[in-house]
C-alpha cells in the first residue's frame, strides 16, 4: 500500500448500507468483466475468495472521502486489469495489497488460501509499506524498497504505480500539506518510474494530477484554453488527417489514424522551456497512424507510412526518432517525425504497429505478452540486473540513492556504439567516463581520455546518440574526487566511490598510529567508545573520516587538551563558553507538525525564517516552509525549481505556511520583458511602471538587436496582486511581445 494511504482512513459514519452495498457489487461485477478474457478454469473462485476476504477486513474502515475503504482496493484491481493489461494473479494482489498491513489478516493467512507467489507479491508490497528507515526520508527510504521488491517480481511495482495512480484521483479529499507532499512524490519518482516501465498514459496522468495540486492557476488556465480550442483543434486534425487517410486507403494493410491532445503538463513544459504563451505552442497536440500486420512487416509498414506523410508535408529532419532500429529500454518502438502541415503549423506524427502501440500503452504487461523466445537479454532484463548492481551499495543513504536513481534509471537514454559497433543505451548526459565504466570497472579507473568518433575529447565529454567511442587508458590513472562531478550514472558514481574509498582507507591507516600514540601520551586506551567521541567532537560522520582528516593534517590533535581521562573513558571538559551559552532553541522545536505558520502576522515576530533565492517568493504566492539543518525555516513557492524534490525527499521537515496581508513591506522580484524595439517603448515600460503604478523599480537593463529588445527590471511590490496586476497592463502596451517572472538573487 502507499503510505499515504494512512491518511486516507476514517472511523466509520452512516450512510445508506444498501445503496453501498450495491455498488460494492457493481464494481465488483465491472472488475470481473475486464478481467474476463484472461480468466482461466478456477480463476474466477480464487478472485472471488480474495474479494470477500477484502471485504471482510475492510468493513469497519473509511477513507477522508468518507466513502468505504473498499472502494480503493477494488479500484487499484480496476487499474492493473484495464490500464497497466495484467492478468489474475496481480488482480488478487490488489484485492488485497493493504489487508497485512491495516488489518488482522496475515501472510500466513493468504499462504493458505491463494499459495506462495501472491503471498510473495503482497509480502512485497507490505515491505514497501512498513520498514522505514527514521534517520533518513521516508519517502526516499520507502522507493529503495520498492526497487529491491523490483528485481524479484515487477508485478509489485506495477500494483504500487496503480495505487498510487487511485490515490492521485481522489486526492481532493486530502489537506493542502498533504496534496503537495503527495503530488511532489508523485511528480519526481513515481511518474518517471511508470515512464521506465512503458505505461505512458499512467505516467502523463499522473504528471497532470500533480500539476493540479501544485500549480492550481496555471493548470486551470491551460485546461480552460484546451477547452476553449477543441472545436478549432479537432478542425484542424482532420484537415491534416484527410490526405493522408487517402493515401493510406490504397495500402494492402489495415491502419488506424487519429489526433490526440497533448497533456497539460507537457504543454507547461514547453511554455516554461521555450518562455512562450499557450497560443505560440504549435504541438498541442499528435497525429498517431498504427498499423495493423505481422511482426516481420512492421518495420517495413511503418517506414512506407513515414514515405507517404513526408511526401504531403514536409518534415524538419532534425526532428526524426527512429526507436524501430534502436528501441527504448523500456520495451518502446515507434518512429516520430515532425511534419509543416497546413497554416504552417509543426505538427508531431507518431507511427506504430498494432504490438508496439499495445507496448506503448500497457508497457511491461504488454512486453511479457509479447517477448519471444531465445537465449538473448533483452532490454528490460538488462534494466533490472543494472538496478540490483546499483542496489548493491550498502552505505549510499537512501536521499544520495534517489538521486543517482532518478540521473541513472529514469531519464531518457541516448545509444552509443563500441569501437566493435556494439550498442550501448546510456542516460542522457552521460560522459565518455560514465562509457568506460559501462563497459568495466577496471576501464573507467584507468580512463584518461577518449577516442569520438575518431576525435580526441575529455573524459567528461558529453556523449550523443550514434557517437562510436573508443576509451584509452592507462595504469598510472586512478579516480580522483572531482570524477564523481563527471559522471551520472549510478554504476560509475558506486565505482567511483568504492575507489576513492579503498584510497582513504590506506591513507586513514597513518592518522590511526599517529592518534594511538596521542592517546598513549595523555593514557587514554583506544577504544571504540572513546572513538566515537572524537568523532562526534569534530562532527565527523565515521572513524574512517576522521583517520583520514589526522593523516591529511587537517585535525589538529592538539584539541586533545580540552579532554580528561576519567577512568579509561575521555570526557570532553566543559568551557566557561559552552557553559555560558545554552544550545538555541530550534525552529522545528517551535513549530508544531499541524499548526500552520503564519508569516507576516500577528505570530511571525516568534519565529525567525528567511525567503528562498532560488525561487524569491512574495505575499500572495501559494509557499511552504522547509526547516533546514543550518538555517533555521526558509519559505519557498511551491513552484519553485527545487520544490519537488524538498517536499518529496524531507517531509518531515515542511512547515504548511500562509501569508498575512501587510501592505507596509515591499519584495523584490524580477520581469523580463522582449517586444519591437520602438522609439519610445522604454519610456512608455518606465512610465507605466513608476508613474501609473507607483512601483519602486530597483534596476534595468535592455538589450536591443537587430529590432527586437529584451529587458530585464528588478523591482520592488507588495504582493502577487500587485505584481499580476502590473503583469496585465505591461503586456497590454503596443510592442511587448512577451513578459515573464524571474527569480532574483538579493
Amino acid at each position: 500500500m502507499d503510505r499515504t494511504d494512512k491518511d486516507f482512513l476514517l472511523p466509520q459514519y452512516d450512510l445508506n448500507e444498501e445503496q453501498e452495498k450495491k455498488e460494492i457489487v457493481r464494481r465488483y461485477r465491472a472488475l470481473l468483466r475486464a478481467l474476463k478474457p484472461k480468466l482461466k478454469q478456477g480463476d474466477k473462485e480464487l478472485v472471488r475468495s480474495a474479494f470477500e476476504m477484502s471485504v471482510e477486513a475492510h468493513k469497519t474502515m473509511r477513507r477522508k472521502s468518507g466513502e468505504p475503504y473498499i472502494f480503493h482496493p477494488l479500484a487499484v484491481a480496476m487499474i492493473c486489469v484495464e490500464e497497466e493489461g495484467l492478468g489474475v494473479r496481480s488482480c488478487i494482489c490488489a484485492l488485497l495489497h493493504d489487508t497485512v498491513e491495516d488489518t488482522d489478516i496475515t501472510l500466513e493467512d493468504i499462504q493458505q488460501e491463494f499459495g506462495s507467489e501472491i503471498t510473495r507479491i503482497i509480502d512485497g508490497l507490505t515491505k514497501i509499506s512498513t520498514v522505514v528507515d527514521n534517520n533518513t526520508s521516508q519517502q526516499a527510504e520507502n522507493f529503495k524498497k520498492i526497487l529491491l521488491t523490483l528485481t524479484d517480481d515487477p508485478r509489485v511495482i506495477l500494483i504500487k504505480l496503480a495505487d498510487r495512480l487511485h490515490n492521485m484521483r481522489t486526492l481532493d479529499s486530502m489537506k493542502v500539506e498533504k496534496q503537495l507532499k503527495i503530488s511532489s512524490e508523485t511528480v519526481y519518482v513515481y511518474a518517471p518510474l511508470a515512464h521506465r516501465m512503458g505505461l505512458y498514459a499512467v505516467k502523463t496522468e499522473m504528471e497532470d494530477l500533480s500539476m493540479k495540486y501544485l500549480e492550481p492557476d496555471v493548470y486551470r488556465q491551460i485546461a480552460r484554453k484546451l477547452s476553449e480550442t477543441r472545436r478549432e483543434r479537432s478542425r484542424y486534425i482532420n484537415e491534416f488527417i484527410k490526405p493522408v487517410r487517402e493515401k493510406l486507403e490504397k495500402a494492402e494493410f489495415p491502419f488506424e489514424i487519429y489526433g490526440r491532445p497533448k497533456s497539460i503538463h507537457s504543454i507547461w513544459n514547453k511554455m516554461k522551456k521555450k518562455n512562450v504563451e499557450f497560443e505560440e505552442v504549435y504541438d498541442l497536440f499528435a497525429i498517431r497512424v498504427i498499423v495493423d500486420v505481422t511482426h516481420d512487416l512492421e518495420k517495413e509498414a511503418c517506414w512506407k507510412v513515414y514515405s507517404f506523410v513526408t511526401d504531403m508535408y514536409n518534415p524538419a529532419p532534425e526532428r526524426l526518432r527512429d526507436w524501430l532500429s534502436n528501441p527504448k529500454s523500456n520495451g518502446y518502438e515507434a518512429l516520430h517525425t515532425t511534419v509543416m502541415g497546413p497554416q504552417g503549423k509543426w505538427v508531431e506524427v507518431q507511427i506504430r504497429s498494432k504490438r508496439m502501440n499495445e507496448i506503448a500503452e500497457k508497457g511491461l504487461a504488454a512486453h511479457w505478452k509479447y517477448k519471444e523466445g531465445g537465449a538473448e537479454e533483452d532490454r528490460f532484463d538488462k534494466w533490472f540486473s543494472q538496478i540490483k548492481e546499483a542496489l548493491g551499495s550498502e552505505d549510499l543513504s537512501s536521499i544520495d540513492f534517489l538521486q543517482d536513481f532518478k540521473t541513472s534509471f529514469l531519464a531518457e537514454e541516448i545509444y552509443v556504439y563500441t569501437p566493435k559497433g556494439d550498442v550501448k543505451m546510456l542516460p542522457v548526459g552521460s560522459t565518455a567516463l560514465d562509457f568506460a565504466f559501462s563497459i568495466h570497472t577496471a576501464i573507467g579507473s584507468k580512463c584518461i581520455g577518449a577516442k569520438v568518433n575518431h576525435k580526441l575529447v575529455p573524459i567528461s565529454h558529453k556523449l550523443r546518440s550514434g557517437d562510436q567511442i573508443e576509451i584509452i587508458t592507462s595504469n598510472k590513472q586512478k579516480p580522483g574526487e572531482d570524477w564523481l562531478s563527471i559522471v551520472v550514472t549510478a554504476k560509475a558514481k558506486n565505482r567511483i566511490k568504492d575507489a576513492l574509498k579503498d584510497e582513504k582507507r590506506k591513507v586513514a591507516e597513518d592518522g590511526k598510529y599517529f592518534l594511538e600514540r596521542k592517546m598513549a601520551a595523555i593514557g587514554a586506551p583506544v577504544s571504540i567508545q572513546n572513538i566515537d567521541e572524537l568523532v562526534l567532537f569534530y562532527k565527523l560522520p565515521s572513524a574512517l573520516d576522521l583517520f583520514y582528516r589526522i593523516a591529511v593534517k587537517q585535525i589538529d590533535l592538539r584539541e586533545l587538551k580540552e579532554f580528561e581521562v576519567r577512568g579509561e573513558k575521555l570526557e570532553l571538559i566543559k568551557t566557561r563558553k559552552q557553559e555560558a551559552k545554552p544550545e538555541p532553541t530550534s525552529v522545528k522545536q517551535e513549530v508544531h507538525k499541524d499548526t500552520e505558520l503564519i508569516i507576516f502576522g500577528e505570530s511571525s515576530d516568534r519565529i525567525v525564517y528567511t525567503l528562498a533565492n532560488c525561487c524569491t517568493p512574495i505575499p500572495g504566492d501559494d509557499v511552504f516552509g522547509f526547516v533546514s539543518t543550518g538555517k533555521g525555516l526558509i519559505i519557498h513557492r511551491t513552484n519553485c525549481p527545487n520544490a519537488t524534490r524538498l517536499l518529496s525527499s524531507f517531509g518531515h521537515r515542511i512547515v504548511k505556511t500562509k501569508w498575512a496581508k501587510n501592505k507596509e513591506i515591499s519584495f523584490l522580484t524580477g520581469l523580463k520583458l522582449t517586444g519591437l524595439d520602438d522609439v519610445g517603448v522604454i519610456h512608455k515600460i518606465t512610465n507605466l511602471i513608476s508613474g501609473e503604478l507607483r512601483i519602486n523599480i530597483s534596476a534595468l537593463t535592455v538589450e536591443a538587436k537587430e529590432g527586437i529588445f529584451e529587458g530585464n527590471i528588478r523591482l520592488y511590490v507588495h504582493d502577487k496582486d500587485e505584481l499580476d496586476n502590473l503583469f496585465s497592463r505591461l503586456k497590454s502596451l503596443s510592442g511587448i511581445q512577451s513578459v515573464s517572472r524571474y527569480d532574483v538573487d538579493e
